[in-house]
């Protein structure tokens, strides 16, 4: 951006502004007009995020339940010792994505995420679908997490001699129940995000400080526990494994009758599909860019910076933890905080479990937070109702978008078994993912112009790589999977001819 201002002493970019389609389905929101609409009164938001804090957002959401259990299952299951490799791989994956993201966000410092960047390069209604796919994501990720949460607390409450009634958590073998931790947290967690999200960005610092230190010190005593015999073998001779049937197959399965396998250089590939999963929500850091001091440079930082700390510490993690106890023989509920048990070590598991407690309250914020911002967005596109993106006049946060969906993902939370629902959250992730990669093609393209404070490398060839990465992963999942995605899916088009097509402010011509 550059140059000159107009009569309110807004900046005004000298740029030329590439063309709008004002009809059809493919309209686009350029990104002048994005930017522009940041400074509205009604919708401004407070600037006060730095990189720290984001990368802190970062390392808070993905940082979670994936650390404490993803990597038991998948060293007993599929990878063995090399589970440490498979979280490079999946590492390599979230990279690429990365990559586009720090790109986009950089460009458009503009809430909404990868909302906002279909709307400019893609067009108005696949930035409706990618939108629509997000809420899911992040409502039902929110709900998930805060159920799982809740586990580790009616554990906790049970060891002290004060168990929860059965109808307070939650639905159990199809009888009613409540969770009624899960959907407190969620209130909780909201009211917090409505306050100010420098409010919750010095929660989550303090949460997280708390969670990396757990985590770096199951690495430091793990590690003179280590005993080298329990690596042999590093990859695990390869085995064939029985497929799903039905709608439990993969969509791989189904279609080209693919059956992953375990161990072996190719189980490998099939734990990086699963481990993956503990790497969600890095892009979460995104929909924040428009309350950051200085969107151009910190969400790079923030974006790539949380994803290198995790990254590494999953590594550390697994290569520790499959040192202490033989693969073949480490829990798949909680392989940390057994791995300690096995050796003798209660206090260090007591730790690990409560580090899992105070960890997991920051990953329902932030995807909260996200939620909310996505919503903010759309509404303040049209494509909502306005009262989504309605500032409060002393917080500037989205209050009541953020109070609405805190409702009812707290609802969601309570009433709900999610076991099944919450792999929706893995798709429609990898399909944020697709569209993300493909808006940077295709935005080199038709606005070359456009000042990048963060150019990604190698354009076209990595955002072809992430798509195709991305594709493969989501091919893993089971056709249930599929079929629950496409039936939201077909509810959000419902949604968007019947109102969100008819308000759209760009197809009107009020976006101003």
């Amino acid at each position: 951006m550059s140059g000159t201002t107009d009569d309110g002493g807004r900046p005004v970019s000298t740029q030329p502004e590439a063309p709008r389609a004002r009809s059809g389905l493919f309209r686009t929101k350029s990104i002048e007009q994005s930017i522009q609409d940041t400074e509205e009164p009604e919708h401004k938001l407070n600037k006060s995020l730095s990189a720290l804090d984001l990368t802190v957002f970062g390392v808070g959401v993905v940082i979670g339940a994936g650390i404490f259990v993803t990597t038991g299952t998948v060293a007993k299951d599929y990878a063995g010792p090399a589970v440490a490799l498979a979280f490079v791989v999946a590492g390599i994956v979230c990279a690429l994505a990365a990559l586009c993201y720090a790109e986009f966000a950089s460009t458009v410092p503009v809430a909404g995420s990868a909302y906002t960047f279909a709307y400019a390069s893609l067009g108005e209604f696949v930035a409706w679908i990618i939108g629509w796919d997000l809420v899911l994501e992040l409502a039902l990720g929110a709900a998930t997490v805060a159920v799982g949460w809740a586990g580790y607390v009616q554990s906790l409450l049970d060891s002290w001699g004060i168990p929860l009634p059965a109808v307070l958590v939650g639905p159990q073998d199809g009888k009613f129940g409540f969770n009624i931790a899960a959907a407190l947290l969620i209130l909780v967690m909201t009211g917090v995000l409505v306050v100010g999200v420098k409010l919750s960005a010095h929660v989550t610092s303090v949460v997280v400080a708390i969670k990396v230190l757990v985590v770096l010190i199951i690495i430091a005593v793990g590690s003179f526990h280590i005993v080298g015999s329990n690596y042999q073998p590093f990859i695990p001779p390869k085995q064939e494994v029985s497929g799903g049937s039905g709608l439990s197959a993969t969509l791989l399965e189904s279609i080209f009758g693919y059956t992953p396998s375990a161990f072996g250089v190719m189980g490998i590939f099939t734990a990086a599909a699963i481990v993956f999963f503990a790497y969600i929500g890095f892009d979460v850091v995104a929909t924040a860019a428009e309350e950051t001091i200085d969107p151009a440079k910190d969400v790079p930082r923030g974006i790539i910076g949380s994803l290198a700390i995790c990254t590494a510490l999953y590594v550390a993690v697994s290569i520790v933890v499959t040192g202490m106890q033989k693969y073949s023989t480490l829990s798949a509920d909680a392989p940390l905080a057994d791995a300690f048990k096995a050796i003798d070590q209660p206090f260090w598991a007591g730790l690990i479990n409560f580090g899992a407690i105070i960890g997991l309250v920051t990953v329902v914020m932030i995807l909260l937070l996200g939620q909310g911002r996505v919503f903010f967005a759309m509404s303040r596109d049209g494509l909502l109702p306005k009262v989504f993106s309605d500032v409060h006049p002393k917080f500037r946060t989205p209050y009541r978008s953020t109070v609405i969906l805190g409702v009812a993902s707290a609802l969601l939370a309570g009433f709900v078994s999610l076991e099944e629902l919450s792999k929706l959250v893995n798709i429609g992730t990898l399909f944020a993912f697709v569209v993300v990669a493909l808006g940077v093609i295709i935005l080199r393209r038709t606005r070359p112009d456009l000042h990048r404070n963060f150019r990604a490398p190698w354009v076209p060839a990595l955002p072809v790589a992430s798509v195709a990465a991305s594709v493969w992963l989501m091919l893993n999942l089971s056709v249930e999977t599929w079929l629950r995605f496409l039936a939201w899916m077909v509810l959000g088009l419902v949604i968007y001819f019947v109102y969100g097509r008819t308000h759209s402010r760009l197809g009107a011509g009020t976006s101003k």
